[in-house]
């Protein structure tokens, strides 16, 4: 389990917060974004029904046994493993392979083709681009009209696949592998909730569509769900694994980042190169001084600041060099209340944190800025 206590090694992720919102490989992921310097905060969206209680993937693996479908697509190397373990498990393991040597198997990549070919079946097809639309245009090209078609789904929506099938006349039987559920312990979600509200976090990462529609469900349960949304539109990155994953934040009119390829390292790597791009660097007092989302970058060496502190670091980063009053500063204060005695003590904190003093001016009678450049005057006078 991932909290924003850790203290991650220097890297090009460090001073920023990772959300992870998986279920599945939640530490794998973890571990990849931890190794580059982030703070990861993990609250899993959901659980995995066990495949050994699934009532559901029983009923379907009896259908297909005593019933042959003319077709069946396999989705998912770790789905179509786990239901062929599952039909062992309930002694139906020999029928179902039995049946699906009868069948025309299309596999959805290379992954799947290994599950397949790993439990003594062979694929008839399978596209390079690992592409479901690809999937789908080779099965239409057919003709499905009055063909069975099983497709083993893994808790990922297929939109529109099921029903251009249904559509094409075939008749489409659903076999759930791995079904998503709400977690046990809501806690961690809610706890990840409240930081991307607070904007605690720099960005939230997101491996399944599931996992994305169960945080805005709960998010809409507690009525923060506008405050999420505005949130991730403005200043927590929404990271998707991949297309499909990005639908439920899409619906609600969120913009992802997603990599190039739908795996684990290179979200991460994609990660890498969109944080710290994002964030402020700034000429001050002779340093520079990078403005990451827990931490500071003093001349490349990190500076961990205290929530408070970065809370008057951005107050005083929108208009740099401009002075910014003490109310306004204590306004930015979260909790502060009514006394700018906080800000001089939180103040105090933040220089002593960044180990460079005057990187912050006081003005007399008037409040404090940022000892910008000279050089650098000119450039942000109108910010």
């Amino acid at each position: 389990m991932y909290d924003e206590q850790q203290q991650p090694e220097h890297g090009p992720l460090a001073g920023f917060t990772v959300g992870v919102t998986a279920a599945r490989r939640a530490d794998e992921l973890g571990a990849l974004l931890q190794r580059r310097g982030a703070a990861v905060l993990h609250a899993p969206a959901l659980r995995i029904v066990p495949l050994a209680d699934d009532s559901e993937l029983l009923a379907a693996t009896k259908e297909i046994i005593q019933r042959t479908p003319d077709v069946v697509v396999a989705t998912t190397a770790i789905g179509f493993r786990g239901w062929i373990e599952a039909a062992d498990g309930w002694g139906l393991g020999e029928d179902l392979l039995a049946r699906l040597r009868e069948v025309e198997m299309l596999a959805r990549g290379p992954k799947v083709k290994g599950a397949v070919r790993a439990a003594g079946l062979t694929e008839d097809w399978s596209p390079s681009s690992e592409s479901m639309a690809e999937v789908l245009d080779r099965l239409l090209e057919e003709g499905v009209d009055g063909r069975r078609i099983a497709v083993q789904l893994h808790g990922e929506p297929l939109p529109g696949f099921v029903e251009a099938l249904r559509e094409g006349g075939a008749e489409v039987l659903g076999v759930p592998v791995y079904r998503w559920l709400p977690p046990e312990d809501i806690g961690p979600v809610d706890r990840l909730l409240d930081a991307t509200v607070s904007r605690g976090l720099d960005a939230l990462t997101f491996t399944s569509a599931p996992a994305a529609a169960s945080l805005l469900s709960r998010a809409e349960e507690r009525g923060l769900l506008p405050e999420v949304i505005s949130a991730l539109h403005h200043d927590v990155l929404p990271a998707c694994v991949g297309p499909v994953t990005a639908l439920p934040l899409q619906a609600h009119g969120v913009d992802t980042v997603q990599p190039a390829r739908f795996r684990l390292g290179p979200l991460v790597q994609l990660l890498c190169q969109e944080l710290p791009g994002r964030a402020r660097s700034l000429p001050i007092a002779g340093h520079q001084v990078e403005i990451r989302g827990h931490a500071v970058l003093v001349d490349g060496v990190l500076r961990p600041v205290p929530p408070a502190g970065m809370s008057l670091l951005r107050a005083l980063s929108r208009r740099p060099g401009w002075v910014v009053a003490r109310a306004d500063l204590l306004r930015a204060l979260p909790g502060a209340g009514r006394d700018e005695h906080a800000v001089e003590t939180a103040m105090a904190r933040l220089r002593t944190a960044l180990g460079a003093p005057k990187l912050i001016q006081t003005v007399v009678k008037r409040g404090y800025r940022l000892a910008l450049d000279p050089a650098a005057d000119s450039k942000y006078a109108d910010v």
